[in-house]
């Protein structure tokens, strides 16, 4: 179990999705409590007591929204695909289901003080019910979706075109059929790269700075890397090159290089230089990427 807890899971949506997410978790709560009346709800003879219950509805909304977007932008790269997990995905959840029974006893408490009432749950007892309550099906929900996922891009991948692995002191890089070289120049001006685009690995950014990976030597023993300061846009706006493609907001690859394609539960892994090297492929590309590969 802890094995499964500890794989890839993804992390980032767009915000389209989130927003659709969130919208329907505050709807389910509101018409959820609307509809069964639980935890001594159908004893509170109000009025308009159906807006008062879809309040609930709301204020799941808003603490939803907040938790999904505050902690993501506290911590960015603890919620990046290299480090998000089947765990952490379901601690999330359960954690943002904590917050909400708080928030909605808050909620309950101030309703009843407008009318001179107190509510007869206790604190312990509520969140407790709501943690049993949402634990389950949560593991549940996010167990079913890893394994979809990850059947998913095992599946596709299985079927993507690869190039023979390099093989150092053997296998030769084909040069570029242009003829000419590929040149790449840093925010200054002045530090540059120029090599064959049949030699460029890929491209990885990192804050400022992007480190180009290439084959250098003749006998394709080991990548050579270079640390030029520079936005990753920039450099990919340099390239006017077939094959040479974004492939996630922090790598540029070169698909003539790709030895072998593999998918888990975040999506697709281009493998190159031998098995050396794996650049991870966003969602957002991944249909672009396919179609590209499949083309190659």
């Amino acid at each position: 179990m802890l094995h499964l807890l500890r794989q890839p899971y993804p992390s980032s949506e767009s915000a389209g999705r989130q927003v659709r997410k969130v919208a329907f978790i505050g709807l389910f709560v509101g018409l959820f409590l609307l509809t069964f009346e639980p935890f001594g709800i159908n004893l509170w003879n109000t009025d308009h007591k159906s807006l008062k219950l879809l309040g609930f509805g709301l204020v799941t909304f808003v603490v939803t929204a907040l938790n999904f977007t505050v902690w993501n932008r506290l911590f960015p790269r603890q919620f990046s695909d290299e480090r998000w997990t089947v765990g952490r995905e379901i601690l999330l959840i359960t954690g943002n289901i904590l917050l909400i029974a708080l928030a909605n006893r808050l909620y309950m408490e101030w309703l009843l003080r407008l009318e001179g009432l107190s509510y007869s749950v206790n604190w312990v007892s509520m969140i407790l019910i709501t943690f049993l309550v949402g634990l389950f099906p949560t593991t549940g929900v996010v167990l079913l979706n890893y394994v979809r996922q990850l059947k998913k891009y095992r599946e596709s991948a299985a079927q993507l075109p690869v190039h023979p692995p390099v093989q150092p002191g053997i296998t030769p890089i084909t040069p570029s059929p242009t003829g000419h070289s590929l040149t790449l120049v840093a925010d200054n001006d002045r530090d540059t790269l120029s090599l064959d685009p049949a030699d460029l690995l890929f491209i990885e950014s990192s804050d400022n700075y992007c480190t180009v990976v290439y084959w250098k030597d003749t006998d394709r023993s080991k990548p050579a890397k270079l640390l030029l300061r520079s936005s990753l846009s920039r450099l990919a706006a340099q390239i006017d090159v077939p094959h040479i493609v974004r492939c996630h907001r922090s790598y540029v690859v070169n698909l003539d290089r790709v030895e072998r394609v593999t998918g888990n539960a975040q999506g697709y892994k281009l493998h190159l230089a031998g098995g050396q090297l794996a650049v991870p492929v966003s969602r957002q590309y991944n249909d672009t990427l396919v179609a590209e590969l499949k083309s190659l």
